[in-house]
């Protein structure tokens, strides 16, 4: 089904994938007083189509198909009965440039801003225009894209709704094999946007550098970025430092890799100025550390260790996170960049995470992943009455050609 010919420069292929997933919380509030357990089942059905004339002109297509089962209290990416989720036309007009208009996945760089957001049920698309330069040293694109809003119904999701947008300025270039650089603008325009208790038109420009490698047998993907813009009437003065460094190493008879992760990630100084600092995350990955995915990349400080290894078929992973709150004046904020738990104390600390990841890939098409999380609040969620400790587990089941 790959590669079909339909004439001399013609091809036509398709394609399909299937996931299933279990995923259990115990505690999902950090509270015993209250039924906070919960089982739910998802279902995720994509088949896709690509059409190839020659080696300049391509028309990708992709229907999506996103259910649940039990859930107590979904979130607008658990269920998405039918949509057409891709739908885009790709031209290669010049040796090294290309134009794309359509709706399509999109991540950009590391994926810390904007990503296809593979943890939910239903993946992130967007309804956008590009042009793009790409040869084997250089990318650089240009593109202005508009969110597609999850219904879910059948072929309900609205499109080109003008409230929120993206326009981005994404260059990526391979100066050697083991240095390479991202430079980025991004401007991001949300209107009703909500931080703490206020609504106004969010209008944020984020400057970043990604500086990502090898280095004598050491792997490094390092990040920085600044925002500045307005909310209604307050400016907007926010930003985030992020490192992750990677070595390779042998524990027990067994050669894996010690990995180390840590970022600052700007909160909100004071609700009585007229300055927003809180970090946006713009789109990023709701899986940002596990997916538990409880804390999301706002007023946050986080060290992160940990170890990976090849068992046979299996890649093993265990993790540590501590969390701190960057800001007193600002809360604790969830994947999707809610505010989760208001401040109401001067607490710093806010837990311990612990994580657990095996996955096996029975072969190119069919593969299997249990991850289990543990949650043990710290000083800031205990004093808000949330201190027991969170259990999760997500059981996953894949197929796809």
């Amino acid at each position: 089904m790959k590669k079909i010919k339909l004439g001399r420069y013609t091809t036509l292929s398709f394609g399909s994938s299937y996931r299933f997933q279990s995923e259990l919380f115990i505690n999902e509030e950090f509270s015993r007083e209250e039924d906070q357990n919960d089982i739910w089942f998802l279902h995720r059905l994509q088949l896709h189509s690509h059409l190839k004339f020659s080696d300049n002109f391509e028309v990708f297509a992709e229907l999506n198909s996103s259910l649940i089962d039990r859930k107590k209290d979904r979130s607008p990416v658990d269920k998405d009965e039918l949509s057409i989720h891709q739908l885009f036309a790709k031209y290669q007009f010049a040796d090294n440039w290309n134009v794309l208009v359509g709706r399509q996945n999109l991540r950009l760089g590391s994926g810390r801003l904007v990503d296809i957001r593979e943890g939910p049920n239903v993946r992130l698309s967007f309804d956008m225009g590009q042009i793009q330069f790409k040869d084997e040293n250089t990318d650089i694109r240009a593109l202005h894209a508009i969110p597609v809003v999850v219904e879910e119904g059948v072929f309900d999701n609205d499109a080109l709704n003008t409230t929120e947008s993206l326009t981005a300025l994404y260059w990526t270039q391979y100066w050697k094999n083991q240095t390479n650089t991202d430079i980025y603008a991004l401007y991001k325009k949300e209107e009703n946007k909500i931080w703490t208790a206020n609504s106004a038109t969010d209008r944020r420009f984020s400057f970043g550098v990604r500086h990502f490698g090898k280095w004598k047998g050491l792997t490094y993907n390092n990040e920085f970025v600044y925002q500045i813009g307005s909310f209604g009437r307050q400016t907007i003065n926010a930003y985030t430092a992020s490192f992750n460094l990677e070595y390779p190493v042998n524990l027990i008879g067994k050669e894996g890799v010690l990995g180390l992760k840590t970022e600052v990630v700007s909160g909100d100084r004071s609700d009585t100025d007229n300055e927003v600092n809180t970090f946006d995350g713009l789109y990023p990955r709701s899986a940002y550390f596990g997916r538990v995915a409880r804390i999301g990349p706002s007023n946050l400080i986080d060290i992160h260790p940990y170890y990976n290894t090849q068992i046979g078929g299996f890649l093993l992973e265990v993790d540590y996170v501590a969390f701190w709150r960057f800001s007193l004046d600002d809360g604790v904020y969830g994947p999707s960049l809610n505010l989760q738990y208001p401040p109401v104390n001067n607490r710093f600390f806010i837990g311990h995470q612990f994580g657990a990841l095996t996955v096996f890939e029975v072969n190119t098409f069919l593969s299997f992943e249990f991850e289990t999380n543990v949650i043990i609040p710290g000083a800031f969620l205990s004093q808000s009455n949330l201190d027991d400790t969170l259990f999760h587990a997500v059981f996953t089941a894949e197929f796809k050609f």
